[in-house]
């Protein structure tokens, strides 16, 4: 899989999920009946569930989203590596943090939450993880590197 149908499958799924959040952000609750019963469904706790909470994480979802596509392009240059590797490295934590509540910590088996986790939160960020990884070290970005490298050497 090429570099930029990487950065633009992960890149999509960002902003699909910042959408989703901003959507939340309006009081709305689908597909839950109740903000409590949404927040359990995602968080697995009852946390506030407001718009000065999800529109950050909508900000930062777009932002990653950006980081990923800029970097798939050459464009961006420090930033946009950085970026790209935070979306790759949250990914790998929720990951592994939904590897942890898969074997039973912190989570219960009769709970929506594990239940998404087990079927698709985990398996989302374990699938993306990689991809994102793949669009700061892959060959785009390291054939960046010795176009760099080349236009110091001829100056």
């Amino acid at each position: 899989m090429k570099v930029h149908t990487k950065a633009r499958t992960v890149a999509t799924v960002l902003m699909l999920d910042a959408a989703i959040h901003s959507y939340w952000a309006t009081g709305a609750v689908w597909p839950a009946h109740s903000l409590t019963s949404l927040s359990l469904a995602v968080l697995n706790a009852d946390v506030r569930w407001n718009a000065p909470v999800l529109l950050p994480i909508a900000g930062m979802l777009v932002t990653g989203a950006t980081a990923l596509l800029a970097r798939s392009h050459g464009r961006g240059g420090q930033l946009a590596a950085l970026g790209s590797f935070a979306v790759a490295a949250g990914l790998g934590m929720r990951g592994v943090a939904g590897l942890v509540w898969i074997s039973g910590v912190g989570s219960d088996p009769q709970a929506p939450f594990y239940w998404l986790n087990l079927l698709l939160y985990t398996p989302a960020c374990m699938t993306l993880a990689p991809l994102a990884l793949s669009v700061v070290t892959g060959p785009r970005a390291a054939g960046i590197g010795r176009l760099r490298s080349l236009r110091r050497a001829l100056s």
